[in-house]
């Protein structure tokens, strides 16, 4: 706290990315994390909107949700609703264009183009970076 910058300190508890099926263990180790002063909480591995809102309920400073490992069915009214402050999506949208890439050079490699036709025109792309 004692820099001339600011920043934000978010804690991991990573238990639910190891092995670890314990939401109590991660609770206490992201509560050891807000009394050492962390800023944001963040438990990697939550999938259901229950252990969400547990974690929530269970500290005092934001939460963040990954939801590239959840429940897709989750929406962000709902997390919202339970109290997450922060979501993520971790590397769900670079997996998204692999997966698709993949597709294609399968389709590809058995002498097919198919794929082309959900390919996005020129024009939508240049004007999504204009």
């Amino acid at each position: 706290r004692s820099l001339h910058v600011p920043f934000t300190l978010t804690a991991r508890a990573e238990n639910l990315l190891h092995g670890v099926d314990d939401l109590d263990d991660t609770i206490r180790r992201l509560q050891a994390f807000e009394e050492a002063g962390a800023d944001v909480l963040y438990a990697p591995g939550l999938r259901t909107l229950e252990q969400m809102r547990t974690v929530v309920d269970s500290v005092g400073k934001p939460v963040n949700v990954v939801m590239g490992m959840a429940d897709p069915s989750i929406t962000l009214d709902q997390l919202a609703e339970i109290g997450v402050r922060r979501v993520s999506i971790g590397g769900a949208l670079s997996r998204l264009a692999l997966k698709a890439f993949l597709d294609g050079a399968r389709e590809m490699r058995e002498g097919r183009f198919g794929f082309v036709t959900g390919i996005a025109p020129i024009a939508d792309l240049h004007q999504a970076f204009d």
